[in-house]
């Protein structure tokens, strides 16, 4: 029963458990930089880890998998903004210097704002990661220990330099105004996150709580083909605890392994504290069902409105697949409670 924690116990709680906020895959953009000659700030964003590519030149110079700025000789230094993927309070990042070995920057900082627009001319900026230093070719996991709700960043790097990734793991901001509202419960932008799996062999399992559709077969969670008895499973907190209404299974660009059946479970943990992911992944065997077995096909969004068991608000679901298969995009749309 593996958890997010078990297999990643050397990275920092903020690390397993936070939702990436700078994500491009859910939606985070570049606005600006003071450089961007050798490359642009949006590969700083990508989903992927960094790449080096031996012998690969641009008009520029090496082509490198990041952020990168040109060497600076007029004694200041460069920084860039970016817009976050939602609203939200951030745990703590990791600023990755991959394959920046010679170029990397020595230290960098972090400023933080929340405005309605994009135009940040008059926004009033907080440093939320003092002047910290940076490695070559290393990963920088450092907390950040700020309550307020954040929408854009400011990285400051000194004096110039490369950074191939800027990860910022928080939780996005529920607004309370749409209490009342339909939403997807489960999105990764209203919060939603994957504690643990039976099996993720293939694609990227955490696109399976991003918006839009799949982009290909990688885009999505898929496992291996079982030989032993069972089924697959993935259990999943809702971002806000709320009564699931419909459900939407997508099985995009699974033609000859999307899932022959699913079901879900379903519970209300309210009383669980934090860190308790094992936890709660033990106690989803017992969980009630809140749709029974259902049949899925290749290659379709499947939305379920019929025979989905009134629960009342929930906090959790166990999506389970029978016996294995992909599953691009699950949504749990509902009222929050």
């Amino acid at each position: 029963m593996p958890s997010l924690s078990a297999l990643n116990p050397d990275l920092p709680l903020f690390a397993r458990t936070g939702i990436n906020l700078a994500s491009a895959g859910l939606g985070a953009r570049a606005i600006d930089a003071t450089d961007e000659f050798f490359a642009p700030l949006a590969r700083m964003l990508a989903d992927t880890d960094p790449v080096f590519i031996e012998g690969k030149y641009d008009d520029h110079g090496k082509w490198m998998d990041g952020w990168e700025t040109r060497r600076r000789r007029d004694g200041g230094h460069d920084h860039a903004t970016i817009k976050l993927a939602a609203p939200g309070r951030i745990e703590g990042f990791d600023i990755d210097t991959a394959h920046f070995t010679g170029n990397y920057p020595p230290a960098a900082r972090i400023e933080a704002c929340a405005s309605a627009s994009d135009d940040l001319q008059d926004a009033s900026w907080t440093t939320i990661l003092p002047t910290s230093p940076l490695g070559p070719g290393a990963h920088h996991f450092l907390p950040c220990n700020s309550p307020e709700t954040w929408t854009h960043l400011r990285l400051h790097i000194y004096p110039d330099g490369g950074v191939a990734r800027l990860r910022a793991y928080g939780r996005p901001a529920f607004d309370p105004a749409r209490a009342g509202d339909e939403i997807d419960l489960v999105s990764a932008l209203n919060g939603g996150r994957i504690l643990g799996f039976s099996d993720a062999h293939y694609g990227s399992y955490h696109r399976l709580l991003a918006p839009g559709r799949g982009a290909d077969m990688g885009d999505g969670w898929e496992t291996r083909r079982r030989r032993v008895p069972g089924h697959d499973w993935i259990v999943l907190a809702l971002g806000t605890r709320g009564v699931i209404d419909r459900i939407a299974i997508d099985t995009a660009h699974f033609k000859g392994n999307y899932p022959d059946r699913c079901s879900l479970q379903a519970a209300d943990l309210s009383g669980f504290g934090d860190d308790l992911d094992d936890a709660v992944i033990t106690d989803s065997m017992f969980w009630k069902t809140l749709l029974p077995e259902t049949r899925l096909g290749p290659d379709a969004i499947h939305d379920l409105r019929e025979g989905i068991h009134d629960l009342g608000p929930v906090t959790h679901v166990r999506l389970n697949i029978h016996p294995d298969g992909g599953v691009s995009r699950l949504r749990l749309f509902g009222r929050p409670a």
